[in-house]
């Protein structure tokens, strides 16, 4: 019998493996990572041991972020004697807010190596970074809306970042120039895809072509993504060599011992209701007021951007006292988004996120309680990854689509064929009467009658929200044939329904039982209320003239481009093109020092235009003139 001890096993999601660094030990143990998640424990060995490309599918809140960037930026520090201005490491997302969040949880790992650490207050300064004596991870963060090209490019001109995070079009932008160098480099190391169907999904695949083409071919990549579409796949041929592929899928026991997979945490009850449309907004609210445990963050999905503009100021006079309420959909200015999305992370009082579905995947918001989708996504895939947003990291999430009865039941057996199961939600408390929907109805359109602003915002929204049902990839589904008009029109709160090609064939009333007096309905607001009135004038001028056409839209047709106006354009643009040139011939001939002079004389220009602009006064905002004249 020997004497030797058997050799204890290694637990292979143990922070502890011996390809880990102590200094990434210690921040996991600090954010309280007792074990590597499935997809980290998959990932991270074949990017570091094997040094293998990989292709990661992975359900929601899986870990991914940790799952690379472990392995890039220890791959970053080995890089020896990496020159100025090469870059070692590109980490690509398609929005703007994963990519901050992404930069986020990078800063956090980095602090915990001390030289890395030493270099990053350097980063918000003018000056050049100092040079560090040991191997050191410098980001830097490249999304639209906060900085311009320039900047960008004056911020690594002076402090040579190595690893970037960055949107596609910002990316491909920097990589144009002429002064950051990857392709010609031995040091770069690593390109990863975050969402890679999204970033296809978003039109970003010219981009990502380009992004590929200013890289070296011996890299490690990595693609992460909810999903491998076939335009994703066309991507691995194209980017990827023998990428090792990794599933990472959640196993659930039912009845009788059967294992089936499961695309979302089993701490995640996914259910619908059904009835009217009027219906709606009532369930909306019983459901933030009525569960057994009041939500403290919940999340409203809705189609379209004008919806959301519109129901937010709607919204909060329905919702039940103590709830606040925040929007954010993709066509916010940036600092909106930003200022939003961080408000919604650090509320400490109930609060709601009325979203589209931007904020359906990639973004990472924990310790949502309540999902709640009042539109069923145009796109099939994304109902999992915005259910996806409630029940993470083991806590219990409820997830809840609002359907018309009727032939919108049948999305409950669609999604049971693509394993995305659905329940009644069964709860005798949560019950909406037709006087209840009745009296919702007259609140909203209480506040339509106050400014005349609301009701156009909810014509627009009313329209969006058809063309998006209509583009509905479930088509035998989601029929716009099948819709009821009135009950819409009394779920939206509208004054009456808007002239669009969807209503042309019904007869029945318009005016939804509303008399309003059109001529005299206002707008709150005076100059806008004063310019309605001058187009009235005009008008009656105009038929008093004998005139058919409506003033306005007599102007829109004198503006439209003429063939010399085409040739004016691409004689400009050749001009500009010869201009370019001149300038990066004279560039060839500088030094690193006159280079950077020029660009902040560059960005002072740009600060000058920028602050005439203001000075000259910009118009404002077109408010919607409605549907009918």
């Amino acid at each position: 019998m020997s004497g030797k001890a058997p050799k204890a096993k290694t637990d292979p999601r143990s922070w502890d493996a011996p390809y880990i660094p102590e200094w990434m030990r210690s921040y996991a143990s600090s954010m309280g990572y007792r074990k590597m998640t499935a997809v980290q424990a998959s990932c991270v060995p074949q990017f570091l041991e094997k040094g293998t490309d990989v292709v990661v599918e992975a359900v929601t809140g899986s870990g991914k972020t940790l799952a690379y960037l472990v392995p890039t930026v220890k791959k970053v520090l080995g890089v020896e004697d990496l020159k100025r201005h090469h870059v070692a490491a590109i980490i690509v997302s398609p929005t703007r807010e994963l990519a901050a969040q992404i930069h986020s949880v990078l800063l956090s790992l980095l602090a915990f190596h001390e030289p890395s650490a030493a270099l990053l207050p350097y980063l918000q300064e003018e000056e050049k970074r100092p040079n560090s004596a040991t191997p050191a991870v410098v980001p830097q963060l490249l999304v639209g809306g906060t900085t311009t090209p320039a900047q960008d490019l004056s911020f690594f001109m002076r402090h040579s970042p190595n690893l970037l995070i960055a949107t596609p079009g910002r990316l491909v932008e920097l990589l144009s120039s002429p002064y950051v160098h990857c392709k010609d480099s031995a040091g770069f190391e690593v390109l990863i895809l975050d969402e890679a169907d999204r970033l296809l999904d978003l039109g970003f695949k010219q981009d990502i072509q380009r992004v590929l083409s200013h890289l070296p071919k011996q890299r490690r990549t990595g693609l992460f993504s909810a999903s491998v579409s076939e335009a994703v796949s066309e991507i691995i041929r194209v980017g990827l060599r023998n990428p090792v592929k990794i599933t990472v899928r959640v196993k659930n026991m039912k009845d009788g011992g059967i294992i089936e997979d499961r695309k979302v945490p089993a701490s995640l009850q996914m259910s619908y209701l059904a009835g009217p449309a009027s219906h709606k907004l009532p369930l909306l609210c019983q459901l933030l007021e009525k569960l057994q445990r009041r939500p403290q963050r919940t999340m409203i999905f809705l189609s379209t951007c004008a919806a959301v503009d519109y129901f937010q100021h709607v919204l909060p006079m329905l919702l039940p006292e103590g709830f606040s309420l925040l929007s954010l959909h993709g066509k916010h200015l940036p600092k909106v988004r930003e200022k939003n999305f961080n408000r919604f992370l650090t509320c400490v009082s109930p609060t709601i996120l009325l979203t589209t579905d931007v904020a359906a995947r990639g973004l990472d918001f924990p310790s949502v309680d309540l999902v709640i989708q009042v539109d069923p996504p145009s796109d099939t895939k994304a109902f999992i990854h915005r259910c996806g947003r409630a029940g993470r990291a083991g806590r219990k999430g409820l997830a809840v689509v609002l359907l018309h009865e009727g032939r919108e039941e049948e999305y409950v057996s669609l999604l049971a064929v693509r394993q995305t199961p659905i329940t009644l939600l069964e709860d005798p408390a949560i019950a909406v009467s037709a006087e209840d929907a009745a009296a919702t109805t007259e609140r909203i359109r209480k506040m339509l009658r106050a400014d005349r602003a609301l009701q156009d915002k909810a014509q627009r929204a009313f329209v969006s929200w058809v063309r998006s049902y209509g583009s509905h990839q479930a088509a035998s589904i989601f029929r716009v044939a099948d819709l009821d008009w009135t009950d819409l029109g009394n779920a939206w709160g509208l004054l009456r329904l808007p002239r669009m090609p969807e209503l042309k064939s019904w007869e029945g009333d318009k005016h939804l039982g509303q008399e309003i007096d059109w001529d005299n309905f206002a707008y709150k607001d005076k100059a806008r209320e004063a310019q309605r009135k001058e187009e009235i004038e005009a008008l009656k001028l105009a038929k008093a003239n004998g005139e058919t056409n409506h003033p306005s839209k007599k102007k829109r047709k004198n503006e439209a481009w003429s063939a010399k106006e085409d040739k004016n354009g691409v004689r400009a643009e050749r001009r500009e093109k010869r201009r370019k040139k001149k300038e990066a011939e004279a560039e060839k001939q500088m030094t690193e020092e006159e280079k950077l002079k020029k660009m902040e004389l560059n960005e002072l220009i740009e600060q000058v235009r920028r602050k005439n602009a203001a000075k000259g006064g910009q118009g404002e905002e077109e408010e919607f003139a409605g549907f009918d004249d």
